[in-house]
């Protein structure tokens, strides 16, 4: 009898191999240098483009057979690259792009290589629902879902791994043999553990995500419409701007201070003021002005209330005016998801990235908002954007072992940013972010080591220097930075579906018993 998991895939002598580019061929030198990040280009000597599942397992079975290593890209905006390919095979899903209702499962189907934006479009078009996903609208699905995704909606709905019912994920065994396994959500689903894995355990780490389906947790309807949240028709943002020019450092800790404080007090699963997100960017002096942005559902009664609400509490006791405040930018929220936040090179300055993170169950003490506005105000420039994202909210109404995503405490998400366009300056503008990085958690070790006020670090912002005791030198490994104390099942799993390590990178989760 054929194991349900390989059910409706043919056996591999029947399979077609994919489409496949190598060194010799023209498109070679384009198709190896698709990622986001500029800095890490593949050194594959295949790159192969499969469109079914069954093509994925053909791929992947010809490299184990070959020996050869396997790596895989969905959209490519993975920060820190995979590592070496060892001239092995790169699988490109940027090609398996379908978004669609699977009546079977009551679910909605996505394959890997759907763009965040196509997604979105498709949702709302075929049937007026949404996904809490982020805003990167070029960011497929392969990457983003694994490594527990969120976006502008996270605090009303959750983060979108809350969502995930089952994947299917291309694996090999043991004698190295690969096929595709059907995991569930289901507590009685012999598989249910690999299910687990993907709700935040990060990619790379146990196989290939050929689909996902995604459902509402509890929906027990048939009607699609139905199965996943309405999605917001109207969407409002407002700003808060100010000129470096006027800035001073206690009125930068201040508001500093009010931000985060609000959103302290403003994060409990189902409180009002969960309807409502917002983000802190600051670039470093030389930028000019740095913003406080909100972001809400316009349809939401009282929606423009509780954007000045919020507003009158970050300029709170802050003696520098804004150079503009604004409150009734009002647009279609379809338009707003999916044109406005592409996230391009151009827009961010450069295509070469360096990338930290950090979540936040309370705001910076004034230690770390000295080291931060030091950095910032530099009189050499500097590439920076230091983030604060609003975070809390439905996320933090799942336990932390629920999920792979452990991270259930925090209110605010870190992100340490630096761009650029020049090889040669890798080294000057990588250096200053991490001592940036380094100084704000200089009391920790340099990381955001998991106590009363960190939850450490988000997997889907990938920084190898956790794992580098030059720059984390708290004596806290990098995986619990990642996944606390989910780790030891993740290695567990590993062990299961991928006790070869046939999928690894810098950041894979290790098999147990692995050096450390």
């Amino acid at each position: 009898m054929t194991p349900p998991e390989n059910r409706g895939h043919p056996p591999a002598t029947a399979r077609s191999r994919p489409a496949a580019v190598t060194a010799d061929d023209p498109r070679y030198e384009t198709a190896i240098r698709c990622g986001f990040n500029q800095r890490f280009v593949s050194d594959a000597a295949s790159i192969c483009f499969p469109t079914s599942t069954g093509e994925v397992i053909t791929a992947v079975g010809d490299a184990v057979a070959k020996g050869q290593r396997v790596t895989v890209r969905s959209g490519g905006h993975g920060y820190e690259g995979t590592g070496p390919a060892e001239r092995g095979v790169l699988l490109d899903l940027s090609t398996m792009t379908e978004v669609d209702f699977d009546p079977a499962r009551r679910a909605f189907s996505m394959q890997p290589g759907a763009k965040v934006g196509d997604a979105y479009r498709t949702l709302y078009k075929r049937w007026g629902v949404t996904v809490p996903a982020g805003e990167g609208t070029e960011v497929c699905l392969g990457g983003h879902l694994v490594g527990g995704g969120f976006g502008p909606l996270s605090r009303r709905y959750g983060a979108i791994v809350d969502y995930l019912c089952a994947v299917e994920v291309v694996v090999v065994d043991e004698s190295g043999t690969a096929s595709a396994v059907v995991a569930t959500d289901d507590p009685a689903d012999p598989h249910h553990d690999l299910w687990w894995a993907h709700t935040g355990g990060g990619g790379g780490n146990f196989g290939v995500v050929t689909r996902y389906w995604l459902r509402s947790p509890g929906a027990t309807s048939t009607d699609p419409r139905e199965l996943l949240p309405r999605a917001p028709v109207r969407w409002r943002n407002g700003h808060l701007v100010w000129s470096w020019e006027t800035m001073t450092e206690s009125a930068f800790a201040r508001i500093m201070r009010n931000y985060a404080s609000w959103f302290e007090r403003n994060s409990a699963p189902g409180a009002r003021e969960t309807d409502l997100t917002a983000f802190f960017c600051a670039t470093h002096r030389s930028g000019g002005v740095f913003v406080v942005g909100s972001l809400i559902d316009d349809d939401i009664p009282g929606a423009r209330e509780l954007t000045n609400e919020f507003f009158d509490a970050v300029t709170d006791g802050v003696d520098v005016e804004p150079t503009a405040r604004t409150d009734n930018e009002v647009v279609s929220w379809l338009y707003f998801f999916t044109h406005s936040n592409r996230g391009d090179h151009t827009g961010l300055g450069g295509s070469r990235f360096k990338l930290k993170s950090a979540y936040l169950r309370k705001g910076y003490t004034a230690k770390q908002i000295a080291a931060a506005y030091r950095h910032l105000t530099t009189e050499e420039p500097r590439s920076i954007y230091f983030m604060f994202i609003g975070y809390g909210g439905q996320v933090n109404a799942v336990p932390p072992d629920a999920t792979a995503a452990v991270q259930r405490s925090s209110v605010l998400k870190g992100s340490f940013l630096s761009s650029w366009w020049d090889p040669e300056e890798d080294g000057r503008h990588i250096a200053n972010l991490r001592a940036l990085y380094r100084d704000i958690y200089a009391d920790t070790g340099g990381v955001p080591v998991p106590d009363e006020r960190n939850e450490g670090a988000y997997i889907n912002y990938p920084d190898r220097d956790l794992a580098d005791p030059r720059w984390n030198t708290s004596g806290v490994p990098w995986s619990t930075l990642y996944y606390g104390a989910n780790y030891p099942r993740l290695q567990r799993v590993k062990q299961r579906y991928d006790p070869r390590d046939e999928f690894r990178h810098c950041l894979s989760i290790e098999l147990p018993g692995s050096p450390a």
